[in-house]
Protein backbone atom coordinates (compact mmCIF):
# COMPACT_ATOMS: atom_id res chain seq x y z
CA UNK A 1 0.00 0.00 0.00
CA UNK A 2 1.56 3.71 -0.85
CA UNK A 3 2.56 5.45 2.17
CA UNK A 4 2.66 9.05 2.72
CA UNK A 5 5.85 10.86 5.22
CA UNK A 6 3.03 13.45 7.19
CA UNK A 7 4.16 16.04 9.99
CA UNK A 8 1.90 17.43 12.65
CA UNK A 9 1.06 20.45 14.15
CA UNK A 10 3.93 19.69 16.90
CA UNK A 11 6.42 18.54 14.17
CA UNK A 12 6.43 15.39 14.66
CA UNK A 13 6.26 13.00 11.91
CA UNK A 14 5.65 9.44 10.65
CA UNK A 15 5.05 7.18 7.65
CA UNK A 16 1.30 6.54 7.00
CA UNK A 17 -0.57 5.40 4.36
CA UNK A 18 -3.57 5.58 2.55
CA UNK A 19 -6.24 4.18 0.42
CA UNK A 20 -9.40 5.21 -1.63
CA UNK A 21 -12.66 4.96 0.21
CA UNK A 22 -15.38 2.88 -1.58
CA UNK A 23 -18.92 1.64 -0.57
CA UNK A 24 -19.96 -1.53 -1.43
CA UNK A 25 -22.70 -1.80 -4.22
CA UNK A 26 -25.73 -4.28 -4.21
CA UNK A 27 -26.93 -2.97 -7.65
CA UNK A 28 -27.72 -5.43 -10.37
CA UNK A 29 -28.04 -4.68 -13.82
CA UNK A 30 -30.89 -6.83 -16.12
CA UNK A 31 -31.97 -7.05 -19.20
CA UNK A 32 -35.82 -6.46 -20.18
CA UNK A 33 -35.86 -10.53 -19.56
CA UNK A 34 -34.32 -10.37 -16.25
CA UNK A 35 -31.17 -11.39 -17.20
CA UNK A 36 -27.45 -10.31 -15.80
CA UNK A 37 -26.41 -7.54 -17.86
CA UNK A 38 -22.76 -6.33 -17.65
CA UNK A 39 -20.88 -3.66 -19.35
CA UNK A 40 -18.71 -4.51 -22.49
CA UNK A 41 -16.90 -2.80 -24.94
CA UNK A 42 -17.14 -2.82 -28.95
CA UNK A 43 -15.51 -2.19 -31.76
CA UNK A 44 -16.97 0.57 -33.27
CA UNK A 45 -14.72 1.67 -36.64
CA UNK A 46 -11.38 0.25 -37.84
CA UNK A 47 -8.63 3.12 -38.98
CA UNK A 48 -9.04 2.33 -42.79
CA UNK A 49 -13.17 3.06 -42.28
CA UNK A 50 -12.65 6.63 -40.54
CA UNK A 51 -13.81 9.77 -41.98
CA UNK A 52 -9.84 10.89 -43.40
CA UNK A 53 -9.61 6.71 -44.70
CA UNK A 54 -13.46 7.29 -46.57
CA UNK A 55 -12.78 10.14 -48.38
CA UNK A 56 -9.31 9.14 -49.75
CA UNK A 57 -10.87 6.54 -51.26
CA UNK A 58 -13.84 7.92 -52.52
CA UNK A 59 -12.16 11.13 -53.81
CA UNK A 60 -13.72 13.58 -52.36
CA UNK A 61 -16.18 14.54 -49.82
CA UNK A 62 -18.99 14.99 -52.35
CA UNK A 63 -18.66 11.54 -53.65
CA UNK A 64 -18.22 10.27 -50.48
CA UNK A 65 -21.84 11.14 -49.44
CA UNK A 66 -23.48 10.02 -52.30
CA UNK A 67 -22.05 6.66 -51.41
CA UNK A 68 -22.93 6.53 -47.76
CA UNK A 69 -26.58 7.28 -49.30
CA UNK A 70 -26.57 4.18 -51.43
CA UNK A 71 -24.72 1.84 -49.66
CA UNK A 72 -22.52 1.40 -46.12
CA UNK A 73 -18.86 1.62 -47.14
CA UNK A 74 -18.07 3.22 -43.75
CA UNK A 75 -18.87 -0.39 -41.88
CA UNK A 76 -16.96 -2.94 -41.96
CA UNK A 77 -19.50 -5.88 -41.60
CA UNK A 78 -17.01 -8.33 -40.42
CA UNK A 79 -15.45 -6.74 -37.48
CA UNK A 80 -17.82 -3.91 -36.38
CA UNK A 81 -19.69 -4.88 -32.70
CA UNK A 82 -16.78 -7.14 -31.93
CA UNK A 83 -16.51 -7.55 -28.12
CA UNK A 84 -12.95 -6.38 -27.01
CA UNK A 85 -11.61 -7.71 -23.80
CA UNK A 86 -7.73 -7.08 -23.40
CA UNK A 87 -6.83 -3.87 -25.30
CA UNK A 88 -4.24 -0.94 -24.78
CA UNK A 89 -3.57 2.22 -25.85
CA UNK A 90 -1.89 3.44 -28.83
CA UNK A 91 -1.32 6.69 -30.55
CA UNK A 92 -1.67 7.02 -33.91
CA UNK A 93 -0.25 10.02 -36.26
CA UNK A 94 -2.05 12.08 -38.95
CA UNK A 95 -1.19 9.41 -41.50
CA UNK A 96 -2.99 6.70 -39.18
CA UNK A 97 0.10 4.92 -38.38
CA UNK A 98 0.90 3.83 -35.01
CA UNK A 99 3.54 5.99 -32.90
CA UNK A 100 5.98 4.22 -30.86
CA UNK A 101 7.27 6.99 -29.42
CA UNK A 102 5.23 10.30 -28.53
CA UNK A 103 5.69 13.54 -26.47
CA UNK A 104 2.81 14.79 -24.06
CA UNK A 105 2.39 18.44 -24.50
CA UNK A 106 0.48 20.98 -21.81
CA UNK A 107 -1.64 23.20 -23.23
CA UNK A 108 -2.47 26.35 -20.46
CA UNK A 109 -5.94 28.28 -22.12
CA UNK A 110 -7.40 32.05 -21.48
CA UNK A 111 -10.47 32.23 -20.04
CA UNK A 112 -11.70 33.23 -23.35
CA UNK A 113 -10.54 29.75 -24.49
CA UNK A 114 -7.57 30.81 -26.33
CA UNK A 115 -4.34 28.97 -26.01
CA UNK A 116 -1.88 30.91 -23.74
CA UNK A 117 1.01 28.27 -24.01
CA UNK A 118 2.04 25.08 -25.45
CA UNK A 119 5.03 23.60 -23.63
CA UNK A 120 5.98 19.74 -23.27
CA UNK A 121 4.77 18.24 -20.12
CA UNK A 122 6.66 18.10 -17.91
CA UNK A 123 7.30 14.62 -15.66
CA UNK A 124 7.64 15.19 -12.17
CA UNK A 125 8.66 13.69 -9.71
CA UNK A 126 6.53 12.20 -6.83
CA UNK A 127 6.81 14.01 -3.83
CA UNK A 128 4.57 12.69 -0.87
CA UNK A 129 7.37 10.40 0.21
CA UNK A 130 10.43 12.01 0.25
CA UNK A 131 12.75 13.05 2.68
CA UNK A 132 11.01 16.33 4.05
CA UNK A 133 7.41 15.39 4.89
CA UNK A 134 4.40 16.60 4.05
CA UNK A 135 4.03 19.60 6.59
CA UNK A 136 1.07 20.71 9.04
CA UNK A 137 0.78 24.11 7.36
CA UNK A 138 -1.72 25.55 9.59
CA UNK A 139 -3.81 27.30 6.62
CA UNK A 140 -7.48 26.49 7.56
CA UNK A 141 -10.33 27.07 5.21
CA UNK A 142 -13.57 26.60 6.48
CA UNK A 143 -15.62 23.42 5.52
CA UNK A 144 -18.29 25.03 3.93
CA UNK A 145 -16.29 27.65 1.91
CA UNK A 146 -13.39 25.19 0.59
CA UNK A 147 -16.76 22.97 -1.05
CA UNK A 148 -18.23 26.14 -2.64
CA UNK A 149 -14.42 27.62 -3.78
CA UNK A 150 -12.73 24.02 -4.92
CA UNK A 151 -13.91 21.51 -7.35
CA UNK A 152 -12.25 18.43 -5.79
CA UNK A 153 -11.60 15.49 -8.47
CA UNK A 154 -10.25 12.85 -5.93
CA UNK A 155 -10.08 11.90 -2.73
CA UNK A 156 -7.74 9.75 -0.12
CA UNK A 157 -8.05 8.44 3.28
CA UNK A 158 -5.21 8.07 5.56
CA UNK A 159 -4.97 5.12 7.68
CA UNK A 160 -2.30 4.13 10.21
CA UNK A 161 -0.26 1.19 10.08
CA UNK A 162 -0.06 0.47 14.20
CA UNK A 163 -0.84 2.43 17.87
CA UNK A 164 1.89 5.35 17.34
CA UNK A 165 0.66 6.30 13.74
CA UNK A 166 -2.90 5.64 15.78
CA UNK A 167 -2.64 8.38 17.78
CA UNK A 168 -1.21 10.31 15.13
CA UNK A 169 -3.70 11.10 12.87
CA UNK A 170 -6.35 10.49 15.20
CA UNK A 171 -5.19 13.85 17.14
CA UNK A 172 -4.67 15.25 13.49
CA UNK A 173 -8.59 14.62 12.87
CA UNK A 174 -10.01 15.62 15.96
CA UNK A 175 -8.84 19.20 15.77
CA UNK A 176 -9.64 19.63 12.16
CA UNK A 177 -13.04 18.35 13.12
CA UNK A 178 -13.13 21.40 16.34
CA UNK A 179 -12.73 23.53 13.74
CA UNK A 180 -14.85 22.21 12.04
CA UNK A 181 -12.83 23.01 8.84
CA UNK A 182 -10.11 21.42 6.05
CA UNK A 183 -6.59 22.34 5.94
CA UNK A 184 -4.29 23.33 2.99
CA UNK A 185 -1.39 20.22 2.73
CA UNK A 186 1.44 20.76 0.33
CA UNK A 187 4.69 19.56 -0.27
CA UNK A 188 8.17 21.25 0.83
CA UNK A 189 9.54 22.67 3.95
CA UNK A 190 6.69 25.70 3.91
CA UNK A 191 3.86 22.68 2.48
CA UNK A 192 3.37 25.47 -0.40
CA UNK A 193 4.04 22.72 -3.35
CA UNK A 194 1.68 20.96 -5.53
CA UNK A 195 1.40 17.07 -4.31
CA UNK A 196 2.51 14.96 -7.40
CA UNK A 197 1.14 11.46 -6.01
CA UNK A 198 3.00 9.50 -8.66
CA UNK A 199 6.06 9.99 -11.26
CA UNK A 200 4.51 12.03 -14.04
CA UNK A 201 1.07 12.46 -12.40
CA UNK A 202 -0.92 16.04 -12.00
CA UNK A 203 -0.28 18.34 -9.65
CA UNK A 204 -3.03 18.71 -6.79
CA UNK A 205 -4.13 21.13 -4.20
CA UNK A 206 -4.14 18.70 -1.09
CA UNK A 207 -7.31 19.65 1.76
CA UNK A 208 -7.29 17.50 4.63
CA UNK A 209 -10.27 16.77 6.89
CA UNK A 210 -10.99 15.21 9.58
CA UNK A 211 -13.95 13.78 11.77
CA UNK A 212 -14.07 11.31 14.74
CA UNK A 213 -16.79 8.95 16.32
CA UNK A 214 -15.73 7.97 19.77
CA UNK A 215 -12.39 6.79 19.60
CA UNK A 216 -12.86 6.12 15.49
CA UNK A 217 -11.32 8.62 13.19
CA UNK A 218 -11.22 9.08 9.28
CA UNK A 219 -9.37 11.29 7.82
CA UNK A 220 -9.44 12.27 4.28
CA UNK A 221 -7.23 13.91 1.96
CA UNK A 222 -9.43 16.36 -0.97
CA UNK A 223 -7.12 16.54 -4.29
CA UNK A 224 -8.29 19.80 -6.23
CA UNK A 225 -7.02 20.85 -9.29
CA UNK A 226 -9.79 23.63 -10.63
CA UNK A 227 -10.41 26.48 -7.86
CA UNK A 228 -13.68 28.60 -8.99
CA UNK A 229 -13.79 31.92 -9.17
CA UNK A 230 -16.15 34.43 -10.37
CA UNK A 231 -15.95 36.22 -13.90
CA UNK A 232 -15.16 39.45 -13.80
Amino acid sequence: MPEINLSNADGRDALVTFEVPHESSNVRWLDLLGRQAAHVRVLKSTLDHDFEALVEKAGNVRKLTRQLLDEDPEVDMEVVGTVLQEVSRVYVGDDRQIRHQATAWEVVHNTDGSIRERRPKERLPQNIRTDTPLCWSGMFIPRSEAYQKFVFSDQLQLVHINGLTYDFLYGMAKELEVRDSMMLLGAGQKSNQPLVLRRGGSQHRGFLEGRTRGDRYRLVLHLSKLELKAPE
